[in-house]
């Protein structure tokens, strides 16, 4: 089993994290501010979630992350503005500038697509842990 951990940093315009799978570093991630999980206005909330391969005509393959509460459709997908393109999902980038925002998020996406379909391929379970961080400067 593969469990993807992202910690995250909660700023008023966003939520920025780090992800890890195995305790190496992956990517960061970009994220709607907390907003006591408000569809299409926050990030999820912290917990542990399963991973599951999506496609859509918008997205391509992507992951959709199952059983959180009170939502639906979360995925993980390139983006690099959380608030003009993230609805609750999650998107990796490489690159953080600002609060929610980020820079090559599709490399960034693809390195983590290549990693996690390696395990959903052969069905493996992915998780994902959301937790979060002490405060650091980006």
């Amino acid at each position: 089993m593969m469990t993807i951990v992202v910690e995250r940093m909660y700023y008023p315009n966003g939520t920025n994290g780090s992800l890890f799978i195995n305790d190496k570093f992956i990517c960061y991630t970009i994220e709607l501010p907390w907003k006591e999980n408000e569809p299409r206005n926050s990030c999820i909330p912290e917990g542990c979630y399963a991973i599951q391969k999506r496609g859509s005509p918008k997205f391509g393959q992507h992951f959709l992350i199952t059983n959180v509460p009170n939502r639906s459709l979360i995925l993980i997908h390139p983006a690099n503005h959380a608030k003009t393109e993230l609805q609750g999902c999650i998107a990796p980038v490489t690159i953080l500038t600002g609060e929610g925002r980020g820079e090559l998020s599709r490399k960034a996406f693809t390195k983590l697509k290549t990693l996690v379909n390696d395990k959903l391929d052969r069905d493996q379970k992915v998780s994902l842990r959301i937790k979060s961080k002490q405060h650091d400067n980006y």
